[in-house]
């Protein structure tokens, strides 16, 4: 079962495409320094973008990739852009390291506290007052008895 957090999966998807987007354009307006810190950037951006429009969200394109994979690639995108910086050997460039270790961890701030799941009260409800399914005999099915007047 996933944990349920404050943030909605709407705004989930919709800080993804930002990111994306955030990713692909802030080497450009910045001038990194490093080419592996543009091309770790543009990649990953773009497969951030890809992953939200493909992923069974209310912000995706098309419903491709079930929940549980996107949630474990939310968690394995955070991880690679906090340790981008010393993967590629650009961690003594200030600017991207900065963003890269920012945007992971707010990238998985923002996993870890996204409600996923709609789920209403009602519907709860209904989930516990729900009878058992147990298979019922042929010999267990009462006959029917007119009432006595």
């Amino acid at each position: 079962m996933v944990k349920q957090g404050p943030i909605p999966a709407f705004v989930h998807g919709l800080y993804e495409y930002v990111g994306g987007a955030a990713l692909i354009v802030l080497p450009l307006i910045l001038s990194y320094d490093s080419g592996a810190a543009t091309a770790a950037s543009i990649v990953l951006g773009v497969l951030l973008i890809f992953l939200t429009a493909t992923t069974a969200l209310s912000t995706s394109l098309i419903n491709q990739i079930p929940l549980p994979v996107h949630i474990l690639l939310d968690y394995a995108l955070a991880a690679v852009l906090i340790a981008a910086p010393f993967l590629f050997s650009f961690s003594d460039e200030s600017t991207p390291t900065a963003i890269f270790i920012a945007g992971g961890v707010l990238h998985l701030l923002i996993s870890i506290g996204t409600r996923y799941r709609k789920e209403d009260a009602a519907e709860r409800g209904k989930r516990r007052l729900r009878p058992s399914r147990r298979a019922v005999r042929d010999d267990e099915i009462p006959e029917f008895e007119p009432p006595a007047r």
